[in-house]
Formats: structure tokens, sequence, C-alpha cells
């Protein structure tokens, strides 16, 4: 068989890939842990390469599968309608893409995969002082979940177990009590307005300093001709076409 020339490269999963043609309705996620991973997966920024970030070091798994839609970011946007919705002053966006949790009845054996999903709502989770939302989905088409679209439809023993989850995954016995709270638990409409502006907030960072076009310089001033010199005289001997001595 003949060997290809061709070269092929994985996309970038946060930057290389569309977060879907029917967002924020339907959104494309990239899932990075799964319910039954004992150590946390993160994705590495720079290389999109998934990579352990560090072991479980307690009993603490997230209930559902878990990652971002790819092409947003929690940036101005996203912390602007977190402090208009919670009254809390000086909030951030925390500098990483929306995380998203994706509610299915199958057994998904492990991450780094895209999947369909569909927003039902979402917690307004602060982390500090910076705003860290967790949008809530289902997967497309699921048998169970798939047809609910409002996450007051969800069993609140599950939505009970996400809060505990995403409130204490973080905590770490001996160190000192993080400020992490749940200021809102919001519906499918709001979680579409966080979706579109992660989505706003990404296209300022990484996406409009690309398209503006490079500012051009001023072109050189033109410089004067020199005025005309009377022409030498025949007669001179000696002397050329410029009166040069």
């Amino acid at each position: 068989m003949k060997k290809s020339t061709q070269t092929t490269s994985q996309s970038h999963p946060w930057h290389g890939i569309s977060p879907g043609p029917e967002a924020p309705e339907v959104v494309t996620a990239y899932i990075e842990i799964v319910p039954t991973d004992a150590v946390k997966y993160e994705l590495d920024k720079e290389s999109g390469i998934l990579m352990l970030d560090r072991p479980q070091r307690f009993s603490s798994q997230c209930p559902t599968l878990y990652g971002f839609i790819p092409r947003t970011y929690c940036g101005e946007q996203v912390a602007k309608r977190c402090a208009e919705r919670t009254g809390h002053k000086d909030i951030h966006g925390d500098g990483d893409p929306i995380d998203i949790c994706v509610l299915t009845e199958k057994v998904v054996s492990n991450g780094n995969l895209l999947v369909h999903a569909v927003p039902v709502g979402g917690f307004r989770m602060i982390d500090g002082n910076e705003a860290d939302d967790k949008i809530i989905a289902v997967l497309e088409s699921d048998l169970v979940y798939g047809e609910l679209q409002y996450i007051a439809q969800l069993p609140r023993p599950l939505l009970d177990r996400l809060k505990h989850y995403f409130l204490t995954y973080k905590q770490i016995p001996g160190e000192g009590k993080r400020s992490v709270e749940i200021a809102e638990v919001y519906d499918r409409q709001e979680a579409m307005e966080v979706i579109r502006r992660s989505m706003r907030d990404y296209d300022k960072l990484f996406v409009e300093p690309e398209a503006k076009p490079a500012k051009k310089s001023a072109p050189p001033a033109r410089r004067k001709a020199p005025a005309a010199k009377a022409p030498a005289s025949r007669g001179s001997a000696g002397r050329g076409t410029r009166g040069g001595k």
C-alpha cells in the first residue's frame, strides 16, 4: 500500500472545535472526566491534550459527565451577568471555558470525547470573587433524560448531589475553608444567555484581535525636488551639466 504523504493533526478541543451550529440551544461539549474516574483529568490549554491534573484525594466524584463548551470563555460578560443577578461586587470571570455537566443514563467509560448536549439550566457558582458557572445539560436523544427541557424536571437528589460535589471538591481537610457558593440555580433560558455571553467573551479575546487589519504605517513624506539650475555655458571647459566644480 502506498504510504500517504498527507499529515493530520488533532483539533484543539477548546479553540479548534465549534460549539455547534445550533448553540446555545444544542451545544457540542468536550468531556474531560466521567463519574467512574478516580483521578482528575483536565485539558492542557497550550497543547490541547488531556492531562492528569491530580488524583482524587478523597471520595468526591462528579456524578455526571463533566467538561466544557468549546470556544467559550468565562470573562467580562459572564462576570457582569453574575454581578447583576447576585448583587456581588468585584466579580471577575475565572478565565476558563464554560463548564458543563451532561446527564445520561448510559455508562461512558472514559473522557476525551465530544457529545451533543441540550442545556436545561445551571448553577451560578462563585469561587472567591470569580464567576464559575456550571451549565447543566442532558445528552441529546438520551433515552431517560433526552426529553427533559427544564432543570425543575430533574430529580432533586441528583441536583443535591451535584451541588455537594461542586461545593466540596476543592475543599481539602486541614486547610482553610474555601469561599465557594452556588448563588443561584437558573433555568434553561438563563443557561443559554450565559453561553451566549461566554461565546462573546471568547470572540473578544481570541477572534476579534486576529480579525483587525494591521495598522498601516503612514507613507514617507515626499521630498521636494531640487530647484532647477541654469545650464552651464557651452564654453565652460571642465564643468558637467550639474554645475559641479
